[in-house]
């Protein structure tokens, strides 16, 4: 269900403290399988590193209120599965995390969100984007298996089922002769 009365526009500084209240909440009582420290630590980690792209990293915006939030940063593949990459071939965009405040979830807001913030993913000059989820979801968005497209999970949750690793192309055909695995220390040597 796509809705028309949810936008999003980048987070400011303004924002983190909502954000992660946001997301915490969400984590916690709608996943099963986090608090949500984690992930706030994830975007906390994004944001100081050079992967981080302010003008990718939304907020959902329902009423003048923030009701959603989602992070696309950069990310280079790694040639193998132990790791090592070269920072300057970032060719894909990272979404994540990914949250929907706990009162507003399961009303469209995150499909709805997430379509905008894709497209405007698709501007950029990035090859593909990469996430690691619930397939069912992902899948409705235009995402498939990246293991399809020669790009590999080597590691995190819920990876025991191989389809939660996915990817879309920017561009049709984007994705031809790119592949590599996903290797999510890179973020700590950023």
């Amino acid at each position: 269900m796509i809705r028309n009365d949810i936008t999003i526009r980048p987070e400011t500084p303004a924002d983190y403290n909502e954000i992660a209240q946001l997301v915490r909440r969400t984590f916690a009582e709608h996943t099963g399988y986090s608090d949500g420290e984690d992930e706030v630590a994830l975007i906390q980690e994004i944001r100081a590193g050079r992967y981080y792209r302010p003008d990718l990293s939304f907020v959902a915006l329902l009423e003048g209120k923030i009701v959603g939030h989602f992070m696309l940063s950069d990310f280079p593949l790694s040639p193998a599965v132990h790791g090592g990459y070269d920072p300057a071939q970032a060719y894909f965009l990272l979404l994540a995390p990914v949250a929907v405040q706990a009162d507003h979830c399961r009303q469209g807001i995150g499909e709805t969100m997430l379509r905008l913030g894709l497209e405007a993913a698709r501007q950029t000059d990035r090859k593909g984007i990469l996430v690691e989820g619930d397939f069912h979801f992902y899948n409705r968005l235009g995402f498939e298996t990246s293991a399809d497209h020669g790009i590999h999970a080597t590691s995190g949750f819920p990876l025991n089922e191989p389809r939660c690793m996915m990817c879309m192309e920017s561009q049709p055909g984007s994705l031809s002769g790119i592949s590599g695995y996903v290797v999510y220390d890179m973020y700590e040597n950023a």
